[in-house]
């Protein structure tokens, strides 16, 4: 008995605490406009829930900066420049910061035709626009690392015809592995030969009428080759106008890691400046004819990681939805009957009474009225 006493005071206790007390279905008036009201607040949520899904499937990319510890292991440089020579009469190699030549056997010479197939083309201007859409709207690259394993590879497609002419100019492709210092890649007239004191080119064994440094950049990338992944100077193309010209770029090398649910991978993003001018010695325009990208590495490394909305956030944020379309549709339809009810019944005429001034008004009409309590007794007498 003293147990069930017990449940019966704590099942009181908990319905005193009750903090959503139930009204009985007699007491509740519906009206075609709390339907409406609710039909709309129904369709606002269900509309907000499915977008708030979309929201919920999407993802972004988080990027963080810490200096770059990894001073020891290898650069790795991918190369594919077309130049408008013949292979015999170009070499390309690096010369470090600390003066050391690395080794070119990782690149090939390819005699090929300069100007490009119908398709090729097509693919060179398709690839231009990508690059200005890229400077304008840097969004983009967001939606280039998600996608680094679903985008196309960036490589030239094959000629889809055989050229009429002999092949006049040199594909250069290949990777070189290099030291995690500044460095100089170059690209000029004479094969390279090492010496003590670095290298040189023989040059001499060349005509000054067989220079044109005309060339395109199909890819040039650093660290691990992602496909889909687009840099600065792919698509490039420049036209000599004079055959001693110098073309020069000036790349800045950033390390990154990439980790999206896609591809984990250590790559490089890299910053370029151009600069190009004719080698004149007479008007003091001083340098060698060729090709030259001086690289430099950054020492802060990028971290780029996909994000990813988690269920406990989603949830909230869907009953926040919820929770406030009910508050504030029950608001703004309360607000919006007190104010019809106000203007257009209660002002009509000018017979807006309150209710309990009318309810007193009608309990004294339908009283009889009492007589007199003194002329009852003389009427009695």
């Amino acid at each position: 008995m003293r147990r069930l006493v017990s449940r019966k005071k704590a099942l009181t206790l908990v319905k005193e605490l009750d903090a959503f007390p139930k009204v009985p279905e007699s007491y509740v008036e519906t009206t075609a406009t709390g339907g409406t009201v609710s039909l709309i607040a129904f369709t606002a949520m269900a509309l907000l829930a499915f977008l708030e899904f979309f929201v919920y499937r999407d993802t972004w990319m988080q990027y963080e900066y810490e200096v770059d510890k990894d001073f020891s292991s290898k650069l790795r440089i991918n190369i594919d420049i077309t130049v408008a020579m013949r292979c015999q009469f170009v070499g390309a190699d690096v010369l470090d910061l600390a003066e050391t030549m690395v080794a070119s056997d990782g690149l090939h010479y390819e005699p090929v035709t300069f100007d490009l197939s119908p398709q090729q083309r097509l693919w060179h201007r398709t690839l231009l626009m990508i690059q200005d859409r890229l400077r304008e709207e840097h969004s983009l690259q967001d939606v280039i690392f998600k996608t680094v394993l679903k985008g196309s590879p960036t490589a030239l497609p094959p000629r889809e015809d055989s050229p009429s002419q002999s092949p006049a100019a040199c594909r250069i492709h290949g990777h070189l592995y290099v030291n995690k210092v500044a460095g100089n890649f170059h690209i000029t007239v004479g094969k390279a030969i090492p010496h003590p004191r670095g290298h040189a080119h023989l040059a001499a064994l060349v005509s000054h009428d067989t220079y044109n440094f005309s060339h395109r950049i199909d890819h040039l990338s650093f660290g691990e080759e992602i496909p889909g992944i687009i840099n600065p100077l792919d698509g490039t193309e420049k036209v000599c106008t004079d055959h001693n010209q110098m073309f020069q770029y000036f790349i800045t090398i950033v390390p990154t890691k990439l980790n999206t649910y896609q591809i984990s991978a250590d790559t490089n993003q890299y910053s370029v400046t151009e600069r190009e001018r004719v080698i004149n010695h007479a008007v003091g325009s001083h340098g060698v004819s060729g090709i030259f990208m001086k690289y430099d590495i950054s020492s802060l490394m990028v971290k780029v990681t996909e994000q990813h909305m988690p269920l406990w956030r989603f949830l909230v944020r869907l009953c926040g939805i919820i929770g406030g379309i009910f508050s504030t549709t029950g608001m703004i339809h309360g607000m919006v009957g007190f104010l019809v009810d106000v203007v257009c019944c209660r002002f009509q005429l000018g017979v807006y009474k309150p209710r309990e001034m009318g309810l007193l008004d009608d309990h004294v009409k339908n009283e009889a009225p009492v007589p007199p309590l003194e002329a009852t007794e003389n009427h009695t007498h």
